[in-house]
């Protein structure tokens, strides 16, 4: 019996067959016993029988994915993806059932020599995957540039190793939280890796000059996270109750709220509709602009259209093939059954068309909701629950040296003037920028203090300048030439000389020259990528709020680390290690799991300042950003129940904080040999950390930011007081110093405040 209904999905392209189908089941059988993949035992172990390989029927899954795709091509591709399967079962039936950690490591060891992004594969093969694996890489990439072999290798690696964090949860127990599940299927799950094949199979490469965009980095997500949410759905039956698994998105789903497994079935399914049509909406508003500014060559162009076609093909077939295999659960769907009834409708060959209109139908009213929010609706305040904090943190001696100092060094940038009114005195004194940066570094310098707390000052000004100057009028060119001045004003290697226009430039100027006078070249580079990370993030956040669209959760989460300038932040706290690059080799801060201790940390300060906010947001503002309100449209439910799925959201986060320190990172110390004081070094890091966390709590509960009286004060007469449509982001605009005294209040704008008033 099935554990649930499948859903309806949305497909809104309707699958073709490539005609080479016979040919390529011909060529991958005879490849695969070739590999000795067929009732060959391994280890005692036979992975695939006969009858196994032929009923997957691997040749449909390409032909369905890759229509367009001439015999030569199609046959190989098949061939990786047999590959890949047969890498799944194997690594399942040899180190997953047994548990075998030490056996995996070493397995997975040896896998990059058959793959090298230079030169020849000196190793010799000794089992079907080094076997598979050696004679597909010297099939595939001299027909690639060097920029398509860096990213496929990459991509190749991630699937294989990330394994390991698989296998280490199934010994432990352990299930994922939601935002670390979408996380890592990416890598496991391997749809990056068929992206790249996209690529190979159309001919048609991504140039490298746009590949990292914004744009491209979200259609291969959101593509990957629909692929893999799809075959969840499918899966469910056999990995779930069949094998054990606990890398899942349905059983994700179900334990973290709680609910039935088919109200996680149907909300899985609904994440996967949001991801569809962020690719669509990032396909048809991001992606040509970011062409243009490029300036990629008309040819250029059409390749990575075809690559986008590409990735639709890939969705619609693989779908379909899911309908057919017999790797799943869709015995209520499957052709075979003659049914034409079911939720899927119709499933013979050609009638997937017949799905397209069901499909648009269903999901329409998930799309319009997303873009029909009220601006200014009166929510009054939002109630707090018991936050979960295992951190605590010390305060600085500095304290009230450092906001004295901070207050004249605003005024001295010009922060304060009357024009163009972001700020006076009374604003900055009750944002009490140094009370956070004491909290998060109890132990710094007065020079180390006031550094910190004019970035969180300058950070938050930025962030309180853009929907001021550019909201209002959805000037997102100007907003653009606004990042690319702010660009000369932090040289990699040499001294600022660009002359400074306005507050934001002197600010800028002035704290680029502090912190990176001593830094390293590649120091020095990180962290200038860090500011750009951030103000890039907010024309994201100005042009959808021009189109009043609330974002996908996965991508609001993503760039919610952006807005809210985690990654400069996060670089303040650990700017010794920024100067101190010979303690620990910069690649490790590139390992998984320290970007994932850094992610966890960063969510859980960003949805800690999204329930602080939530009025000041969605009453004052008229903003969308907001994870609660990302929430309430995305579960359509009311705010209480997404306040508490925001709530265990960062319990989920702060409890993944805590185990990755307490079992990841002695993993990868010994993983990657490191020495005591790297080891140290990098402990401390994650004190750092944790002061971050508990320092940016103690100033939430503590300010006077959020509070409605606080809110309702406007400025001079000629502009529109609180709660009217004044636009993104004008609440800063509109504060009138209170009568009252405010000048000691234990407001900072904090850690989270270097990165959004829009946000915070």
């Amino acid at each position: 019996m099935q554990p649930f209904t499948l859903p309806e999905f949305y497909v809104p392209y309707p699958a073709r067959l490539n005609p080479n189908l016979e040919q390529a089941r011909v060529h991958s059988r005879a490849w695969a016993d070739e590999m000795e993949m067929i009732d060959s035992p391994q280890h005692g172990t036979a992975i695939w029988t006969e009858a196994d390989f032929d009923a997957h029927d691997y040749a449909l899954l390409c032909a369905y994915t890759h229509p367009d795709s001439v015999s030569r091509k199609l046959d190989l591709v098949t061939d990786w993806y047999v590959w890949v399967f047969y890498f799944d079962d194997h690594f399942l039936e040899l180190y997953k059932r047994s548990h075998d950690m030490a056996g995996a490591r070493a397995y997975l060891d040896r896998l990059p020599a058959f793959m090298p992004v230079d030169g020849e594969i000196t190793e010799t093969p000794t089992n079907p995957v080094e076997r598979g694996l050696a004679d597909l890489w010297t099939r595939t990439v001299p027909e690639r540039s060097a920029d398509w072999r860096r990213r496929f290798a990459v991509s190749t690696k991630n699937l294989l190793d990330e394994s390991l964090w698989e296998l280490a949860n199934i010994n432990a127990g352990r299930l994922a939280n939601p935002i670390e599940y979408v996380e890592m299927r990416r890598k496991v799950g391997g749809a990056p890796w068929s992206a790249n094949l996209v690529e190979h199979a159309a001919d048609a490469e991504v140039p490298a000059q746009v590949a990292a965009t914004r744009p491209l980095q979200v259609l291969r997500d959101t593509f990957a996270d629909a692929v893999h949410l799809r075959n969840d759905l499918f899966s469910y039956q056999r990995e779930v109750e069949e094998e054990g698994e606990l890398s899942n998105g349905v059983l994700v789903i179900e334990r973290f709220l709680g609910c039935g497994t088919q109200e996680a079935a149907d909300t899985v399914n609904d994440l996967l509709t949001s991801r569809l049509h962020q690719f669509e909406h990032t396909a048809v508003t991001e992606l040509p602009a970011v062409l243009e500014e490029h300036g990629v060559d008309p040819g250029s162009r059409l390749e990575v259209l075809a690559y986008v076609k590409g990735l639709q093909d890939w969705q619609s077939g693989g779908h379909e093939w899911h309908l057919r295999s017999s790797r799943y659960m869709n015995r209520a769907v499957a052709p075979e059954s003659g049914e034409l009834g079911g939720l899927l409708g119709l499933t013979g060959l050609g009638t997937s068309a017949a799905r397209i209109v069901p499909s648009l139908v269903t999901t329409t009213p998930r799309r319009t909701r997303s873009f029909t929010h009220i601006p200014h609706q009166i929510v009054g305040p939002l109630r707090h629950p018991d936050f979960c904090m295992p951190f605590s943190t010390g305060q600085s001696p500095h304290l009230d040296a450092s906001r004295r100092e901070n207050i004249i060094w605003a005024r001295a940038v010009g922060m304060l003037d009357p024009i163009p009114g972001i700020w006076d005195e009374h604003k900055l004194r009750a944002f009490d920028f140094a009370l956070c940066s004491a909290g998060i570094h109890p132990d710094a310098t007065l020079p180390e203090l006031n550094l910190t707390t004019d970035w969180l000052t300058w950070g938050t000004y930025a962030d309180d300048y853009y929907p001021v100057i550019f909201g209002r009028t959805r000037d997102i060119l100007g907003a653009k030439v606004c990042n690319a001045r702010l660009s000369e004003f932090m040289p990699l290697d040499s001294p600022v000389t660009a002359v400074p226009a306005n507050a934001l430039e002197r600010g800028l100027a002035d704290l680029w020259t502090r912190t990176t006078e001593t830094m390293a070249p590649g120091a020095r580079e990180t962290f200038r990528g860090t500011v750009e990370v951030m103000i890039d993030s907010w024309l994201w956040e100005l042009a959808n709020q021009a189109q009043n669209r609330i974002p996908d959760p996965i991508d609001y989460i993503e760039m919610r680390r952006a807005t809210f300038g985690s990654d400069l932040t996060m670089s303040l706290a650990r700017l010794a290690r920024l100067a101190q690059e010979q303690t620990v080799p910069p690649e490790i801060y590139r390992t998984r799991p320290i970007q994932a201790l850094e992610n966890a940390a960063a969510d859980y300060a960003c949805l800690l300042n999204d329930v602080f906010s939530y009025q000041k947001e969605i009453q004052f503002e008229g903003e969308i950003h907001n994870c609660v309100l990302v929430v309430e449209n995305f579960l359509d439910c009311d705010r209480e129940r997404a306040l508490a799925v925001v709530n265990d959201l960062m319990t989920s986060r702060i409890r993944q904080f805590e185990h990755i320190v307490a079992h990841e990172l002695p993993a990868l110390f010994d993983s990657f040999a490191l020495d005591a004081s790297a080891r140290q070094a990098l402990l401390g890091y994650a004190r750092e950390l944790q002061n971050w966390l508990a320092g940016i709590l103690r100033w939430h509960e503590g300010t006077h930011r959020y509070e409605e009286s606080e809110l309702r004060y406007h400025p001079a007469a000629g502009v529109r007081p609180f709660g009217g449509p004044t636009g993104l982001g004008t609440s800063s605009a509109h504060v009138r110093p209170r009568p009252t005294a405010a000048a000691g209040a234990a407001g900072a704008a904090g850690a989270a405040g270097a990165a959004g008033d829009s946000e915070m």
